[in-house]
């Protein structure tokens, strides 16, 4: 039932983790705005098939600049208990130190207010007045590709890259580059940038896991992609742009000229869009100079957004590229329009039932929601081993292909449909007839139900395949010249006793079983980097420079004489994670020729260069 379902859905809304903002709440004003719904030529509203109307700005807002401000960067697991405890002086210094320094563009959040349960992306809007936030109370990307030559072409790049990353500066970083979310690639990029050889034990140990994760992403098919971003998307506050028309609003600002957009997880040939992104003069009234994010158009009978898999605004991430091979070679497809559609669930209020049906009903979504449904991810493996079959096939083989397009489309639907299954109630099944018999070995369902494929994922597999029994030769540790100065006894002693504490605080924080592991395991490196820096990384630290670097060349000798008698490389990570920004930064300083002088460069900047 869909207004169950529905409410189910808000109830573990309410259940999640939340904070409560250190403000006033009798001085903030919120306030509904009405939504903008999809209406055609003639100006009648747009439903969808289950009667209800499509809304351009489904799921956005605006909250005023200084409310912002006071939101915390992030919000997850072990930092939610830090923040509850408002008579904790400390969790408060905490709290604060983990606000937000400049205002972002968007933000994506859960909001309560008087009985209703919102989620959505509030536009951080510098024309709304302090205290004021306004609410509308209502990749890697796996891209089939039409070409046979562009995405075999990229891979190509990426492939020869993981190949020359222990010999090739260049390679080695745009490797690094690709995985600057990660420890090992910032790490690396960090190092590399300052000069540290490629052979160094603890680099050439970021390497080689880079490389192996490198290889294993492009063995699925998913193939770096210059000048391409993950953006959020929010509607046009200004009502300028045009059904076809994007504000792609990136680190310098606005950019200008055709982009190819999509959101993931679009199946249908037109998930991808040509549009054109145009510099809007009204919109810097509201952002500012706000970085990343992406306006659609409120004009139209349909939005672009919804004509990508149904996306809206509530926190949805768009995949935007401006690269020109990808805009030369790409034929746009026409939009997804739905053809088939999954029945209605037999809808009621809860009121109009009795006490023993509700209990049945309510009784048979928690058996539902304890036991999933597996229907999407078959429905997405069906219509990919469709396609791959599709793609394929020669020209003579027309009714074979039209056969492939028409499950494939209905594939679509189901799959939309089971997408938002939770929310709407509907029982979404996968008819017999759309499940493939054999599979594209690249999917790797096992001998007896694959076939080898000649696809562009097929060739990429094989290629990838070629090297997965590469030996990676065993390296000795060896400290770098430069490092090799005498420290005071005195911070050696100190840090060989941290670091004995660190290692049993560290595996503490493995071994538990919740769900925080890995949010343990970076509070244990935050510890000890606040013991060195006197602050969270060195560039806030007001600590005397000439201290920091003693103790981190304590760090670093305590911590590689400990990983050379374990044989260990991994175990040199202490010093790098904890001593990395001090350790590059006195690598580079004795290091740099006669008229050099170190540099800071963003990641950003760095695979822009690189791409």
């Amino acid at each position: 039932m869909e207004f169950l379902a529905f409410g189910a859905l808000r109830f573990s809304l309410i259940l999640s983790k939340t904070i409560k903002l250190q403000v006033d709440f009798g001085a903030v004003t919120v306030e509904t705005i009405q939504d903008i719904p999809f209406r055609d030529d003639s100006g009648y509203l747009i439903c969808d098939e289950d009667g209800k109307p499509l809304l351009h700005t489904d799921g956005t807002g605006y909250i005023s600049e200084d409310l912002a401000m006071k939101c915390p960067k992030v919000f997850c697991g072990k930092t939610y208990h830090e923040f509850v405890d408002g008579d904790d002086a400390s969790c408060q210094t905490r709290l604060a130190k983990s606000r937000i320094k400049e205002a972002p563009l968007l933000m994506q959040c859960r909001l309560f207010y008087n009985g209703c349960a919102v989620k959505g992306t509030l536009l951080v809007n510098k024309k709304t007045r302090p205290n004021f936030p306004i609410k509308n109370i209502d990749f890697s990307l796996e891209l089939w590709w039409s070409s046979s030559t562009s995405l075999p072409g990229f891979a190509d790049n990426a492939l020869e890259d993981t190949q020359k990353v222990y010999s090739n500066r260049r390679a080695a970083l745009r490797v690094a580059s690709n995985h600057d979310g990660l420890d090992f690639g910032y790490l690396a990029q960090l190092m590399i940038s300052c000069g540290i050889p490629l052979n160094e034990p603890y680099l050439y140990h970021c390497l080689c896991n880079l490389k192996r994760d490198e290889r294993a992403k492009l063995r699925k098919g998913k193939v770096p992609i210059g000048e391409s971003f993950y953006l959020m998307g929010t509607a046009d506050p200004t009502g300028v742009l045009d059904y076809d028309q994007v504000c792609v609003v990136l680190d310098n600002g606005q950019i200008s000229g055709k982009v190819l957009v999509y959101w993931n997880p679009g199946l249908h040939f037109g998930d991808i869009h040509v549009m054109e992104a145009i510099y809007v003069k009204q919109l810097e009234e509201y952002i500012g100079d706000s970085k990343y994010g992406i306006f659609f158009s409120t004009k139209g009978c349909r939005s672009a957004p919804y004509e990508m898999a149904t996306g809206d605004f509530d926190g949805d991430m768009y995949w935007v590229s401006r690269h020109p091979e990808l805009l030369k070679n790409f034929k746009a497809s026409e939009p997804w329009a739905r053809v088939y559609s999954t029945k209605e669930s037999n809808s009621k209020n809860p009121k109009e039932l009795s006490s023993e049906e509700l209990e049945r009903e309510l009784f048979r979504l928690f058996l539902q929601a304890r036991k999933p449904s597996f229907e999407m991810s078959t429905a997405a493996d069906s219509w990919l081993a469709f396609m791959d079959r599709l793609l394929t096939l020669g020209d003579d083989r027309t009714f074979e292909k039209d056969r492939l397009r028409e499950k494939m489309i209905h594939l679509i639907d189901i799959y939309y449909d089971a997408l938002d299954a939770r929310k709407s109630g509907k029982r979404v099944s996968l008819p017999k007839e759309l499940r493939p018999e054999m599979y594209p070995h690249h999917m790797e369902r096992g001998p007896e139900y694959s076939y080898h494929s000649m696809s562009t994922l097929g060739r990429i597999y094989d290629m990838i395949e070629e090297f997965k029994d590469e030996v990676v030769p065993k390296k000795e540790i060896w400290k770098l010249p430069c490092f090799d100065i005498p420290t005071p006894e005195t911070y050696t002693e100190k840090w060989r006793s941290n670091y004995e504490n660190y290692r049993r605080e560290m595996a503490a924080a493995l071994n538990s079983n919740n769900e925080s592991k890995k949010d343990a395991a970076n509070d244990v490196i935050k510890k000890y980097k606040k013991l060195l820096y006197d602050a969270p990384d060195m560039e806030e630290s007001g600590k005397d420079t000439t201290v920091i670097y003693k103790e981190a060349l304590a760090i670093y000798h305590v911590t590689y004489d400990y990983a050379k008698s374990m044989d260990d490389i991994g175990k040199c990570s202490f010093a790098w994670k904890v001593g990395g920004s001090a350790l590059c930064n006195l690598y580079a300083w004795k290091t740099a020729g006669p008229k050099e002088k170190p540099l800071t460069i963003l990641p950003s900047v760095i695979r822009e260069m690189l791409n």
